[in-house]
């Protein structure tokens, strides 16, 4: 094993954490906020059950306003706001609160787009039969787009493991930081070089789970 990567073992193991802390805290913040938000958005949408045209006008808006920001920029706007959340704007844990506000709104997205694949039949059979709202969306639209759903989150977890590795630029901690702060600022090209391999090979670990379990939840 070359010498340098030898050297930064100990920290790697640190980093790897980190960047699955911040993975972690997004994708949680992501499901909990991002999904039913998602939801609400499909819901009040043209044709829809509860349709309302100037809230789902205002919270589609939202949802695009705040997608639209390069994560980069976004990390920085939020300093103020993560200083106050998390005490500090460095570390894992502060680049945990921008990583999860860009998260809500992608997620909720990619949560309206699934539902939008759901056949319109099934949808007004559980009207017909008199399901209330809350048992359509449970009952329905979550068990039809369940295997949708699942991609649409690893399609999310791949997208802001890159995005905790933006975080290291600013401090952020995780494989990121490392890689900048050897790879980069000390010209440890094989250091750098080991981060992008680690970072792939997680990539396709994240991928491979996922389809792995779409697929089983797929009954069509």
């Amino acid at each position: 094993m070359p010498e340098n990567i030898a050297a930064i073992l100990p920290e790697l193991g640190l980093a790897t954490a980190q960047t699955f802390m911040m993975l972690g805290i997004g994708l949680t913040a992501a499901v909990l906020i991002g999904g039913p938000l998602g939801v609400l958005l499909f819901l009040l949408g043209p044709s829809q059950s509860l349709q309302n045209k100037p809230a789902f006008v205002i919270i589609n808006w939202l949802v695009n306003t705040v997608r639209s920001f390069p994560f980069i920029i976004l990390l920085v706007a939020l300093v103020p706001f993560t200083r106050v959340i998390a005490g500090t704007s460095i570390g894992p844990l502060a680049a945990s609160v921008p990583l999860s506000i860009a998260a809500i709104p992608y997620f909720a997205r990619l949560v309206d787009q699934c539902l939008r694949e759901v056949p319109r039949g099934v949808i007004e059979a559980a009207h017909a039969m008199g399901a209330s709202e809350l048992q359509i969306v449970w009952r329905v639209l979550v068990v039809e787009a369940r295997s949708g759903l699942v991609l649409a989150l690893t399609v999310l977890a791949v997208s802001f493991l890159s995005y905790s590795a933006i975080a290291g630029v600013v401090g952020g901690g995780g494989i990121g930081d490392l890689a900048i702060r050897y790879g980069y600022y000390r010209f440890q090209t094989d250091v750098m070089v080991f981060t992008v391999v680690l970072l792939v090979a997680l990539v396709q670990l994240i991928q491979f789970v996922g389809n792995t379990t779409a697929r089983r939840l797929d009954k069509r």
